[in-house]
């Protein structure tokens, strides 16, 4: 009887554990999703929804723990999303766009926040990287002026 006892209190403790490290990694998900949005918003030439998504990520951020992420790491990439959000000139919120993608990418490179693969994109003409979802060239620094332009750098694994 004493070792079912110990057999389900074990499971219980596995359990919660497999729960805890679900929802860690559904938070963290969660930041590059909302990365994602921004980028996506951009692509679009939309400063509307570009602010709109950024909101989004400054959320998805501000949700994580100090052990999800440090306080350094998190003021960079609020900084940049906060003002991304505040802005509805398209020209200023990709030049913080490109900022906060240097940001995002030394975190999904540190093998923090990436559940899938991730494409790290440069754009030539504004000398600027950005992180995306898919191998195919969408541009969020010129949207519908060259779309196109760019190539894949690096594609950075799941994280483990």
């Amino acid at each position: 009887m004493k070792k079912l006892q110990i057999l389900a209190c074990a499971f219980v403790v596995l359990l919660s554990f497999t729960q805890a490290k679900a929802q860690i990694n559904t938070s963290k998900d969660a930041v590059l999703t909302a990365y994602y949005g921004v980028k996506n918003a951009l692509i679009n030439s939309n400063a509307a929804t570009a602010n709109a998504k950024a909101k989004e990520f400054q959320s998805a951020v501000s949700a994580l723990t100090a052990d999800q992420l440090a306080e350094a790491q998190k003021d960079k990439l609020l900084f940049d999303a906060r003002h991304i959000g505040e802005s509805n000139d398209i020209a200023h919120q990709r030049e913080h766009f490109a900022k906060l993608s240097e940001n995002m990418y030394a975190l999904v490179k540190a093998g923090k926040f990436n559940s899938a693969p991730v494409y790290r994109d440069y754009c030539p003409m504004k000398k600027s990287y950005w992180l995306s979802e898919s191998a195919a060239i969408k541009n969020p620094y010129y949207g519908n002026q060259m779309l196109t332009c760019g190539e894949v750098k690096e594609t950075l694994p799941a994280a483990q």
